[in-house]
């Protein structure tokens, strides 16, 4: 597999899917890079199997190349194509920050969906569409802050690594992680980094708070493989090997894991008890969390190991029992405890059913101190006077994890003002997934300053 710089010809913006149908609205330069990235499909259903980054990542590249940058395509697998360039800072800051983004997506079923998911449709004050949130938000505010530096005649603080990453939905296998095994010069001097599911507000109360990310659990990918042999459907059969895996999988899926608190999550915990008036040793964690509100969506999944069947393979007829069924399941743990967590999954599928590890990574926690973790913080109760800010730990994963590798510590601000009613965790990977406009603009104000000043 080689890489591409530059290999094919870009995507002028003008040329993005037409935009006619919202032509009265006007929309800020973020939101319109943001919806003319959702019209690209680039859906990723895992396991291989892709729509593709290329027309993304030559939107982005032309995107880039417009503001003087010299962006490489990186493109192990046809397809599937990363974007990264550097932007040389003014010699104030010292060591460089990687500011990063992923340009595909999860599947999205128009069936289920108020709106077509890659329409780019605006609605209510919001952008609609499969990745407006996860993360084609963030990847315009990027490009919109870089663009009010570079256009004013400014730079960026220190130098930065900018980077469009393909495949994060997958792990980061044919993006980030390859990136990083094979071409870490291109991080070279960067010691810290930010990117998507941070720096976002909640409500507890009347009080609005912003969660900044600073850790994420550990992910195991696993599939079961239950066997026996196969039969006509007809018989009295009791070794079935589709009874078996379901025995399994309800095992896991009901598995009333423990509550195990990180340093991270007692902060968290203390601080929102503070805030609640509540005190966390009286109610108990799972009680507190439970009081946030649409925040508990992502919290709740925290404070212990999660173990989530996603899918079923068994069989191919209806009379035939098969010899063979088989189930995924997405294991999250916390860090550092990612053997004894299998060891349990054993324990609970038992003997007869086979335990296939697809896909690992580590799990992160940073403390949240440090200039950086300041800036932040400041930055975002400059912008909304009388917010606090709290660490937490984020249930799922993102391509700071391929980073941590070449020591890079990351972090997740992607800063956005939200409505309290609005179930933030809800759209990630949900239906109907959509940001206000006002909060779009809102992040690219805080990291536009934050790029400048940094």
């Amino acid at each position: 597999m080689t890489d591409q710089a530059s290999a094919s010809s870009p995507s002028h913006p003008d040329s993005s899917p037409d935009s006619s149908a919202d032509s009265s609205t006007a929309l800020s330069a973020t939101a319109r890079i943001a919806q003319e990235l959702i019209r690209f499909p680039s859906v990723n259903w895992g396991e291989g199997r892709s729509d593709g980054e290329t027309e993304a990542a030559q939107y982005v590249e032309a995107k880039l190349a417009a503001l003087g940058l010299k962006p490489q395509l990186f493109e192990p697998e046809p397809g599937r194509v990363s974007v990264i360039a550097r932007v040389d800072g003014s010699g104030s800051g010292t060591d460089a920050l990687v500011v990063h983004g992923h340009l595909d997506v999860v599947p999205a079923d128009p069936t289920n969906w108020t709106v077509d998911p890659f329409a780019g449709e605006i609605r209510d004050g919001m952008l609609w569409g499969r990745g407006a949130v996860d993360m084609k938000n963030m990847d315009a505010m990027i490009l919109t802050a870089l663009g009010e530096i570079l256009g004013a005649g400014e730079r960026p603080a220190r130098d930065l690594v900018v980077a469009f990453f393909a495949d994060e939905e997958a792990g980061g296998v044919r993006g980030s992680q390859w990136v990083v095994e094979n071409h870490p010069h291109l991080f070279a001097g960067a010691t810290e980094a930010i990117s998507e599911v941070g720096g976002y507000s909640v409500s507890f109360g009347d009080q609005r708070s912003y969660l900044l990310q600073t850790g994420e659990k550990a992910l195991i990918w696993i599939k079961l493989i239950a066997r026996a042999p196969a039969a006509h459907g007809s018989r009295l059969i009791r070794d079935n090997a589709v009874t078996r895996l379901a025995e399994a999988v309800v095992a896991l899926g009901r598995e009333d894991w423990p509550i195990q608190l990180t340093d991270t999550t007692r902060q968290l915990l203390a601080r929102v008890g503070e805030i609640l008036g509540v005190d966390p040793e009286q109610v108990g964690p799972d009680e507190l969390i439970l009081r946030t509100g649409t925040a508990a969506g992502f919290i709740l999944a925290t404070l212990r190991v999660t173990t989530n069947p996603t899918g079923l393979t068994a069989g191919y007829k209806h009379n035939v029992i098969p010899e063979e069924a088989s189930a995924l399941i997405d294991i999250r743990c916390l860090p550092g405890e990612e053997e004894q967590t299998l060891a349990r999954v054993r324990e609970l599928i038992g003997p007869d059913v086979e335990l296939q590890t697809m896909h690992t990574d580590i799990g992160l926690e940073t403390p949240f101190d440090g200039p950086l973790v300041d800036t932040m913080v400041g930055l975002l109760q400059k912008h909304d006077p009388g917010a606090t800010v709290l660490p937490y730990l984020m249930s799922g994963g993102t391509d700071n994890k391929a980073l941590d590798q070449l020591g890079i510590r990351g972090y997740g601000f992607a800063p956005l003002q939200l409505p309290p009613d609005l179930d933030f965790p809800a759209m990630f990977h949900g239906v109907d997934e959509r940001v206000p406009l006002a909060a779009l603009d809102f992040g690219h104000r805080v990291l536009t300053e934050l790029l400048r000043s940094y």
